[in-house]
């Protein structure tokens, strides 16, 4: 993803979660999926796919079972 698409998604999820303290970090190499963070706990990774000229991006959110709440 290119730094201006990852801006773009980064206002979107904000917007989306009404939660301004998302930030989306780049990837260290080329073509990796970038990192989603609320403050700073890594949340998940968003995914770019382009086919036949559309464009889409996955977000992909990780919930540890030892974060969740005890019955």
């Amino acid at each position: 993803m290119t730094p201006r698409e990852i801006k773009k998604v980064e206002k979107y999820l904000c917007n989306m979660f009404d939660n301004k303290e998302i930030v989306i970090k780049s990837p260290a190499k080329t073509n990796e999926p970038v990192e989603i963070y609320i403050s700073d706990e890594f949340i998940g990774t968003v995914y770019r796919d382009e086919d036949e000229g559309e464009v889409a991006y996955s977000l992909q959110i990780m919930i540890l079972e030892e974060d969740l709440p005890e019955d």
